[in-house]
């Protein structure tokens, strides 16, 4: 339990750290504050994955930004759904791919309506010209609202699930001598955790 809950503040720290990179230094289309609540769900499953998501969006909102509090349940939602996904499949860069276009449009579907009903807010990261441009037509607010947000998160989700496979292909890859091939690469990432 000691090496699962280390695990657990290091996704936390992995998702404040790269979420405050990005946001100072303005990156589009990218949000990269869910690749520790990914990696956690592959490797201590879904409740630990939501954990990490809720915990995550708490303490930005402390830190940071309020607002990022109302954004938990998006978060949360994401750390079960790759920590059932992972557990029934192989999270490689194909599975990742799947996955990371999946998260981009459940996470959009369930922020969207925070933002217009909670701040009437319908600008998102990076997205605002695209934001306009659609507003300008004769769509409705929620598709203005929830297409750019759609069009970061397929960059970003599928950006973060890819990054996500990389490491622990790596990781598989380079303590492969260690372990019998048929596990996975979570379970050899935490068995490397316990161990050391």
């Amino acid at each position: 339990m000691k090496i699962k809950s280390i695990m657990l503040a290091i996704c936390i720290a992995v998702n404040i750290i790269l979420s405050t990179l990005v946001q100072t230094l303005n990156i589009p289309l990218l949000f990269l504050d869910t690749v520790g609540t990914i990696l956690g769900s592959i490797v201590l499953g879904p409740f630990f994955g939501a954990l990490i998501g809720g915990c995550s969006n708490i303490i930005l909102g402390i830190i940071s930004n309020p607002t990022n509090i109302s954004y938990a349940f998006a978060n949360i939602a994401l750390g079960f759904i790759v920590g059932f996904v992972s557990k029934k499949r192989r999270f490689d860069y194909k599975q990742a791919c799947v996955v990371g276009l999946i998260l981009a449009i459940i996470c959009p579907l369930i922020s969207t309506p925070v933002s217009l009903y909670l701040y009437e807010n319908v600008y998102s990261n990076g997205s605002d010209l695209l934001l306009r441009i659609i507003s300008q037509s004769s769509k409705i607010i929620f598709s203005g609202a929830f297409i750019p947000r759609l069009v970061s998160n397929m960059f970003d989700k599928i950006l973060s699930c890819l990054f996500v496979a990389l490491i622990l292909k790596k990781l598989s890859q380079k303590y492969s001598y260690i372990f019998n091939e048929n596990i996975s690469e979570s379970d050899i990432t935490l068995e490397l955790l316990e161990n050391n």
